[in-house]
């Protein structure tokens, strides 16, 4: 909801959605759920800036300061299963030369930072950080800033390997991206490792088991008439082991908050999931592979109706994000924004599902699908 495509949020879009509805009346009634999340919102457009700002500084220094660059390479490649993400030996020192400049460095972060993901996320940790803070009774400014930074740093890694994986924006920056992967991870890892062995151990996991997903989900690509139901589930940590161990670690790994806020966080991540199988459809004027949509298409023989299952599936996604909240604290401070953050995700899926239905793709989209 915080976002790049603000016609989501338009008074038009929210008036078409039940959750939109619902989202209108919290905001004429001013309602704690509604105030608490424009609160995050505010907080987090005044201080990205200054995010960024430190991103680029910190980036700049690391690349300068490497004295093995090569050797930092490899050791990503390794580490993400994938050569295709990392820069040959003999393309290194053009690269690095050309970032060695700070502005050059503050226009590739501010073009990775610009994403859906990371904006709408941002918000969503410092209220939870908050929460757990209050409920915990460890309130502590440097490291909040340090957790919540470092898992969004961890997030926005995820768009430069996208772009270079999927070759679809930025072409021209794809290199540069390459050298800079490996030391956003670095600065995730410095910052989140300040919140302790077990919260790092967390981040570490979480980042293993969400690259199993997203490598899963390049090789269902190559046979999208034959993926399961399994390997569907299974691709989904891509948005379930990410989002949902930030939460955890919100909460600084401690149970029972901690994994309270991994089954809303990674549940929800999934509902979204779904939502924005349905927006890139629309955008690719194809069902996307691999997807919940592809899935049920072709088990039904019916893209309308594969399409009306995956709204389906991410109401049941939804649904067990929303008990969380039933096993949240008596009392928590921000049990309503939670509410309100689940009616957003609900919305965004709702609201991409009757642009579906408006635009009757139907036919273009059966003439599209794999054989």
């Amino acid at each position: 909801m915080s976002g790049k495509d603000q016609s989501v949020i338009s008074k038009e879009a929210l008036m078409s959605t039940k959750p939109g509805k619902q989202i209108m009346k919290q905001a004429l009634f001013k309602k704690k759920g509604y105030k608490l999340f424009n609160h995050y919102k505010e907080e987090t457009e005044k201080e990205f800036p200054n995010f960024s700002e430190r991103f680029a500084q910190d980036l700049y220094k690391e690349i300068k300061s490497d004295s093995s660059p090569n050797s930092t390479q490899q050791a990503f490649g390794d580490e993400v299963g994938s050569n295709e993400i990392i820069l040959k030996a003999s393309e290194i020192d053009p690269i690095r030369a050309k970032l060695d400049n700070i502005e050059v460095i503050r226009d590739r972060v501010s073009r990775i930072l610009n994403s859906n993901f990371v904006k709408m996320t941002f918000p969503v940790f410092n209220a939870l950080f908050d929460g757990a803070a209050e409920y915990l009774g460890n309130k502590d400014a440097q490291l909040k800033q340090d957790i919540v930074e470092g898992h969004i740093l961890a997030i926005d890694l995820s768009e430069p390997m996208d772009r270079i994986v999927d070759k679809d924006e930025d072409l021209e920056y794809l290199d540069d991206y390459k050298l800079m992967n490996p030391y956003i991870l670095k600065l995730a890892r410095d910052k989140i490792s300040k919140g302790g062995d077990k919260v790092l151990n967390e981040f570490e996991e979480g980042f293993k088991e969400a690259r199993i997903g997203q490598y899963l989900d390049e090789e269902l690509k190559s046979k999208p008439t034959q993926i399961t139901e399994e390997e569907m589930t299974l691709s989904y940590k891509k948005y379930r082991s990410v989002m949902g161990t930030a939460g955890r670690n919100m909460a600084l790994a401690e149970r029972p908050l901690g994994e309270i806020f991994y089954l809303g966080m990674a549940r929800a991540a999934e509902g979204v999931g779904c939502g924005n199988e349905i927006e890139d459809s629309i955008k690719n004027g194809f069902v996307k592979i691999p997807s919940w949509p592809l899935y049920y298409s072709l088990l039904a023989n019916d893209v309308k109706k594969g399409f009306d299952i995956t709204l389906e599936k991410s109401n049941l996604y939804l649904q067990d994000a929303r008990l969380a909240i039933e096993l949240l604290p008596e009392g928590f401070s921000h049990k309503e924004f939670l509410e309100f953050l689940f009616l957003t995700v609900e919305h965004y899926n709702q609201f991409w599902y009757n642009k579906l239905q408006k635009a009757n793709k139907w036919s273009e989209f059966e003439s599209r699908l794999p054989e």
